[in-house]
């Protein structure tokens, strides 16, 4: 078994150390990880410049087969990891654990989810871990659950080839005896304003404001699921067609050219 480890939190953050724990023993271990916070970075590629490679000095570092960071996104790591740089095809990637929740629309944007959804696409099964609440509490827990997570698909894997899971832990000491729950993504309302401030130059500046509050968070969400105390078990897709409205753009389509 062979296994990659990605984050967008950056190759120092608690987080990727945790889940490297979480999976240390289940086979060989590589750690490709963002040399700086990339949060947000969603699944975007660097290619206005060239990505640079370092060998990373890491507390964890003597406990895999290789751990590097690179000066790029999620996404640039798993995709350089993954057409040249390791020399050879991981059986799983991991993602994670980010500090903080990624669910319902959080998922387009995240960084966590990127660096296993372009795992997904190049065929290999993957999974993204977040904890609900940011500050890293109960991390150790939570890398209890992620190890439970890996070891059943392991022993029991999903059906099809590849399959990309995105699963949400809270913040609880008892995370690992916490019932899990497969989940659909559920919808947040639009994000607050942004935050105008003046720089010591004079010039204004904007800071994104912060993501909106759950708005479709019924039973079967992620959210529903996490606000509950479950774990959170998504599987995701990256087919983004509204296959249910096909026929009605195809009516609309025959109409304007009639």
């Amino acid at each position: 078994m062979r296994i990659l480890i990605a984050n967008d939190d950056g190759y120092l953050a608690p987080g990727i150390a945790a889940l490297i724990q979480a999976c240390e023993g289940l086979g060989q271990i590589d750690v490709v990880a963002p040399e700086q916070n990339a949060s947000g970075t969603s699944n975007s590629l660097t290619l206005n410049r060239p990505l640079s490679v370092y060998p990373a000095r890491h507390p964890h570092g003597d406990r895999v087969a290789s751990f590097r960071y690179v000066t790029g996104t999620p996404s640039d790591c798993v995709h350089v990891a993954l057409t040249g740089l390791l020399g050879h095809r991981p059986d799983l990637v991991v993602s994670g654990i980010n500090n903080g929740a990624n669910m319902g629309d959080d998922t387009l944007y995240s960084g966590t989810v990127a660096a296993a959804m372009e795992g997904y696409l190049f065929g290999v099964p993957s999974i993204a871990f977040s904890q609900v609440e940011k500050g890293w509490a109960h991390l150790d827990a939570a890398a209890g659950v992620a190890r439970s997570v890996i070891e059943q698909v392991l022993r029991d894997p999903p059906p099809g080839a590849a399959w990309l899971l995105n699963v949400n832990i809270p913040n609880r000491a008892d995370a690992t005896a916490l019932p899990r729950r497969v989940t659909r993504l559920g919808r947040r309302h639009a994000s607050e304003p942004v935050i105008r401030q003046t720089n010591p130059r004079g010039d204004t500046i904007y800071w994104i404001g912060p993501a909106g509050d759950a708005r479709e968070a019924g039973e079967g969400t992620d959210f529903h699921a996490t606000a509950r105390g479950e774990v959170s078990i998504t599987p995701l897709q990256v087919d983004l067609t509204d296959h249910a409205l096909l026929p009605a753009w195809q009516s609309w389509l025959g109409k304007a050219s009639a």
